[in-house]
């Protein structure tokens, strides 16, 4: 199994509209990096995923599983842009904000550390354990 993070605005697709989906879970569609697009071509069903949120929250709110490995999106006729599709796993204890996540030296190689921007990005298993486990703790 590997670790992901998918990045949303919440304004756009929030935490609670990817709980909403339930079982049949939603696709990741609209990305057009082609980077965040390899990752998703890597991702296999039972991969677990950070929901996070951008903008003013900046923080990982929940878990995801991958349910669906790479596909067409279904919001483009242009063949480069695939994603995969993910369910809601559960919400996190205490959301763990960027800041913390910055502030911790332990995750100061974690891409989304060093590259912010992009939307979908591997997770390694210690900064799985670390995340998940400042998510625990009240920040």
């Amino acid at each position: 199994m590997r670790y992901w993070l998918f990045k949303s605005e919440p304004s756009t697709w929030s935490w609670q509209n990817q709980i909403d989906k339930g079982e049949i879970g939603e696709e990741w569609d609209g990305v057009r990096n082609y980077q965040a697009r390899n990752f998703m071509r890597e991702m296999q069903i039972g991969d677990l995923g950070f929901f996070y949120h951008s903008q003013k929250e900046k923080s990982v709110v929940g878990i995801v599983e991958v349910v669906a490995t790479a596909h067409q999106d279904s919001t483009t006729d242009d063949a480069r842009w695939e994603c995969v599709d993910i369910k809601a796993v559960r919400s996190l204890a205490h959301p763990v904000g960027l800041d913390t996540i910055k502030a911790d030296p332990r995750l100061d190689d974690m891409i989304l550390v060093r590259n912010s921007r992009l939307s979908v990005q591997p997770v390694s298993e210690t900064e799985w354990t670390i995340i998940t486990a400042l998510s625990e703790k009240p920040n």
